[in-house]
Formats: structure tokens, sequence, C-alpha cells
């Protein structure tokens, strides 16, 4: 086990990155970044915005705090020097607060923009805190993903008052599971030794990307056919996206990876462009 450092011995800056570090800032920013984006393509004013925007950062920030809070012990157990808290870059305490604190933040912040779209967006950071609390180690570990990105474009939507198409949540779940397959493609010796078994861990390093990319490609033909975008947009889709399919399947080493991440880009890039 990993002897806690004291927090007065770490500098402010050091102590902020650790911070930053321990909220999981890549997929934070990634989601924020595409909830802006859907709530531009949904014509929502600059204010609102800004408002979706701080909804879904404070919300995530709370899931990435939480997600290091509650596999402390198991990091511990796992020798996961990388995490900030088993390092004692960041006290525990402070990110513990952090968490509250961006929790209630998030409560306030996704009501604000309506009772209807404050309720669907708490689904989505009630389904993050799920994944953390257990269901991560189960079969059922895609569940929180499908819900939370299924859930993403309803909020951003009825934040402007609006019903999104159907293509949207479907599109969504979709490209969640397959963010989720992918996301835990990196970490799956570390959670083997520690007892995490989700549905990625069930299926195997061999078959995470191909079914990875079975789910992509499913998310692609829904937001082509719901988008009925002009054919030569369609036809180039799939030529990028079947392209990339094929390199998931004969590639080797780390390409079929990279090449199922390109299908979830061009995947996240439709799902805000297409209308």
């Amino acid at each position: 086990m990993t002897a806690d450092v004291s927090p007065g011995r770490a500098p402010a800056t050091s102590r902020m990155t650790g911070l930053v570090a321990a909220a999981h800032a890549g997929p934070t920013l990634a989601v924020t970044v595409l909830a802006v984006l859907l709530a531009v393509a949904a014509d929502l004013g600059p204010g609102r915005v800004l408002l979706v925007a701080a909804a879904v950062l404070t919300g995530q920030l709370s899931i990435g705090w939480s997600n290091d809070l509650l596999d402390l012990q198991r990091d511990r157990r796992s020798g996961r020097t990388d995490k900030p808290l088993v390092s004692g870059a960041v006290p525990v305490g402070l990110v513990r607060a952090a968490c509250l604190l961006a929790l209630a933040a998030c409560l306030v912040l996704s009501f604000a923009c309506g009772v209807a779209a404050g309720a669907v967006h708490l689904v989505c950071v009630a389904a993050g805190w799920a994944y953390n609390l257990g269901l991560k180690s189960t079969a059922w570990s895609w569940v929180p993903y499908a819900v939370a990105f299924g859930c993403l474009p309803v909020f951003v939507a009825l934040a402007g008052s609006t019903t999104p198409p159907w293509w949207w949540p479907v599109g969504g779940a979709l490209l969640g599971v397959g963010a989720h397959l992918l996301n835990v493609l990196p970490d799956l010796e570390d959670d083997a030794g520690t007892g995490v078994r989700g549905l990625p861990h069930r299926l195997g390093e061999r078959w995470i990307a191909p079914v990875a990319t079975v789910v992509l490609v499913a998310a692609t033909a829904v937001v082509v056919v719901g988008s009925s975008p002009p054919v030569a947009l369609a036809v180039a889709v799939g030529v990028v996206v079947g392209g990339l399919a094929i390199l998931v399947v004969g590639g080797r080493g780390r390409l079929p990876f990279f090449a199922a991440i390109g299908i979830a880009l061009v995947d996240a890039t439709l799902l805000v462009v297409a209308r």
C-alpha cells in the first residue's frame, strides 16, 4: 500500500494539477465539448450554450472525482502511482470536497436549464455515478454509457425548449457504448488485477475493437438514415467508415484501436453537424 503524502508538503500548483488529473480531464473535456457542439447545432443562444456547458462540466467533474475516490483502495493495491490520490499529489479531503461542490453546482445549473432538461441531465450524471458505484464490474457496464450518451442530446435539446430528432439519442447511445468499449482497452491488465469484470473484460482484448466497431458503424448508419444527408456526403461517410472498419478487423498492433477511435470521431462529428 502506498503511504499518503502530507497535503501540506505539496505546492498549491501541484495539488491543482493533481485535482485536474483526478477528474479524468480528457473524458471530462471531451463530453463537455460534445455538449457544447450539440448546443450550437441546436441553435441555442450564447448564454444558453454556456449554461449547458457549465452543467455538463460540473456533472462530469463529479463523476471523474468520484471514480478516483471510490477506486482509491483498488488503485493502491494495484500500485497505480499514476493516480494522484495514490501518489499523494492531491489530498483525499480536497478531492472529496471538490466532488461534492461540483455535484451541488451541477444540480443548480441543470435545473437552471429548465425542469425537464435538468431532470434528464441528472439521469446522465446518475448513470455515471452508477457506473462508478459498481456497474463497471458487471456485464451491464455498457448501460450507464448508453443512458448518459443517449440522454445528453435530449438534455441539450430540452435546454433550448425543443425535442431532439429520434436519431440524436439513438446515435448517442450507440456512440456511448462504443466509447465505453474502447475506453477500457488500455486498462484491461490493471482492471483484471483488481477484479473488475465489465462487458469489455468479458469480451477480451481480441474482441473489444471489433465489437466496438460494429456498434460504432451502427451509430453511423442511424445518424445517416436519420439525418438524410446529401448522397455524396453519405457515400463519403460510408467509404471512410467502411475503410476504418476493415482496418479494425485486419489491422495489427494498435492500428485496430486507432481505427475504431476514428469511427467514433466520425460518429461524433455526424451527430453534431447532421440535422
